[in-house]
């Protein structure tokens, strides 16, 4: 589903067996990469005002490029979110753009610094292994199949992790920059 991402996140527990249990259904892993990722609030909009924070702006940057991205997360006044509309694009001058935020009146909030191991499952599930800078490890099921709606993605990715003969840790609810920020929402 094109500008719209339905995931859910988990503290890391059993990576080994989860990748085991990934393999067996086909999964392949890429090589880790690291990931800077600088999170900005807007001038006209203070993304940090509600309660349980809805919307970010994001600047990352990889060895393989850059990119920004915008998310909004729904339903937006839920404490627990579903999913979000999400509109991401590569950046050729990642300079430029810093830059151009700075002059429009972005203001850096923080930084997350993480490793990221992504292992792509045949069909419609990612699953990425990350370890965070000041936060820990997580596991991230992000659904990247077709789905006529994201109440189907929701779904379908429950029933991806239901499947699975591992135990998780604990389903965390928030972002890595909620986490940094020590926001609970």
């Amino acid at each position: 589903m094109k500008y719209i991402e339905v995931e859910q996140k988990f503290a890391l527990t059993e990576p080994d067996r989860l990748k085991k249990q990934l393999e067996e259904r086909g999964g392949k892993p890429a090589p880790a990469i690291r990931q800077v990722d600088t999170y900005y609030n807007a001038p006209h909009r203070d993304f940090l005002a509600p309660a349980a924070i809805s919307e970010w702006l994001r600047l990352r940057e990889t060895d393989n490029g850059a990119s920004v991205n915008y998310k909004r997360w729904l339903p937006e006044d839920a404490e627990i979110k579903t999913h979000c509309d999400e509109y991401e694009t590569p950046v050729e001058d990642v300079e430029a753009l810093r830059r151009t935020l700075v002059a429009l009146d972005f203001t850096k909030l923080t930084t997350v610094d993480k490793t990221r191991e992504e292992w792509t499952i045949p069909g419609e599930v990612v699953v990425a292994f990350d370890t965070v800078a000041d936060a820990g490890h997580f596991v991230e099921f992000e659904f990247k199949g077709d789905a006529e709606n994201a109440e189907e993605a929701i779904t379908r990715l429950q029933a991806f992790i239901d499947g699975l003969d591992v135990s998780l840790g604990d389903r965390i609810n928030r972002g890595y920059p909620h986490m940094l920020l020590g926001r609970e929402r």
